[in-house]
């Protein structure tokens, strides 16, 4: 078990590829489709804001926030999950999985620019870190590969609306 690469791969989905049953084509399909908020958001920041009934800006980073939450749950939820291998890092792991939700929550509290910044880099930041859980065989390659799309699609809006609220 030690590192935890490869553990509990039979039958589970943890090999290199999707394995039928193993919910890969649900994560794409729900993962590609929470872009859209993160697009229509990266759009709405470039509008006049007083045609709009909520602040655009806001709206995009509060989005922004959830999305940093859920991607630091991921680890919690590998780490309680029945039959999860032990991790002797587990103890790290549950610890870095509340600093997302954190960096989203004083993102919040920032101006506009300063709080779209701030998500980038936290984005940027939770990749980072998850690649090493990706390196160690703690999820699979597809999720890997789902992660780094996600993570540049989201960065890609946060920039876009960030260029909006600049431009303002």
């Amino acid at each position: 078990m030690g590192s935890g690469r490869n553990a509990g791969t039979a039958g589970s989905g943890m090999t290199g590829g999707a394995v039928a049953g193993d919910g890969a084509g649900t994560a794409r399909l729900l993962g590609y489709a929470g872009l859209i908020p993160f697009a229509a958001g990266a759009l709405a920041c470039w509008l006049d804001p007083a045609w709009l009934p909520w602040a655009p800006d806001y709206a995009l980073a509060a989005y922004g926030a959830v999305i940093l939450s859920f991607v630091g749950a991921v680890h919690w939820g590998r780490l309680v999950a029945p039959g999860a291998a032990r991790d002797p890092h587990a103890a790290g792991w549950f610890v870095w999985s509340n600093v997302p939700a954190l960096l989203g929550w004083a993102a919040l509290l920032l101006p506009a620019a300063a709080r779209l910044a701030l998500l980038i880099a936290a984005l940027a930041l939770a990749w980072a870190v998850d690649r090493h859980a990706f390196a160690t065989g703690r999820y699979p390659a597809w999720f890997a590969r789902l992660r780094t799309h996600l993570t540049l699609g989201a960065c890609a809006s946060l920039a876009a609306g960030l260029a909006g609220v600049l431009a303002r």
